[in-house]
């Protein structure tokens, strides 16, 4: 009767441990993918208490929340032949757990491997400058044609950027030489339209003070009086160039009637 008692007991004692070691704690952000007798169930389980019945049920814990995947520095040549080290990360989920435990055997080894083929071959279809220029076209096309592929195993790539482009040290130098062109340029640019603009006003200023001869005059007093202002020593006072024209005129006439009248003479 003893013996009885004591084997029910452990019985008890094994099934209750068996129960208990059953109970899965499953997180908000986790899935339970249960295969049952080698046989994929239906819904995955979870959050919360879930059990599992080992050895007949296995589980495979999956993650729902968003990775960061860094993408190891690939050589790329680009489309005007220069040679570049180029590298990104990827954003992706798990949006399906079943099909992410089916369909791939790593879905995180194979989206890497797989992100650094597709970064190489379109890298390699643009030229710099428009790699440059527009990253964000790139990025759109990269996380487009990586969404595409890894859409079956029931993983999202929700975005790609291109981390860093590293550019050979004489490249650098190129590019500071012609940014350093294009500014020159765009001075000298400047520079001719203030000149060009200044010669205009000067022209319309002419005409205007050629229409009343006073306004000369004027414009002589009260460049005298702002030299006076500043108390120097020294008085410029200018003269017109017609002054000395017309000097010389007069002198020449002068000159004409004296060698008449000796010639008379």
């Amino acid at each position: 009767m003893e013996l009885g008692f004591g084997f029910s007991t452990i019985a008890i004692i094994i099934v209750v441990i068996y129960l208990l070691s059953s109970i899965k704690i499953l997180a908000e952000y986790e899935r339970g993918v249960i295969f049952r007798l080698g046989r994929l169930l239906d819904q995955a389980k979870g959050p919360g208490i879930i059990l599992v019945f080992a050895p007949v049920d296995r589980m495979v814990r999956i993650s729902l929340r968003q990775e960061a995947l860094e993408v190891p520095p690939q050589d790329i040549i680009t489309r005007d032949n220069v040679t570049l080290k180029v590298n990104a990360v990827i954003f992706l989920r798990v949006i399906d757990p079943r099909r992410a435990v089916v369909e791939v055997s790593n879905y995180v080894y194979q989206t890497s491997q797989f992100a650094q083929t597709t970064l190489r071959s379109v890298l390699g279809e643009q030229e710099l400058d428009e790699l440059l220029a527009h990253r964000e076209k790139i990025n759109l096309r990269l996380q487009s044609i990586l969404d595409t592929h890894t859409a079956p195993w029931g993983v999202k790539v929700a975005n790609v950027e291109v981390k860093q482009v590293d550019m050979p040290e004489s490249m650098l130098r190129a590019m500071a030489k012609q940014a350093e062109a294009e500014r020159e340029k765009r001075s000298k640019i400047i520079h001719a339209e203030g000149e060009f603009s200044a010669a205009q006003r000067l022209v319309d200023a002419a005409k205007l003070l050629a229409t009343e001869p006073v306004s000369v005059q004027l414009r002589y007093l009260q460049t005298l009086t702002e030299i006076g202002v500043e108390k120097n020593t020294t008085v410029v006072f200018p003269v017109p160039v017609d002054f000395f024209s017309g000097l010389q005129k007069f002198l020449g006439k002068t000159d004409g009637a004296g060698s008449q009248g000796s010639t008379t003479g």
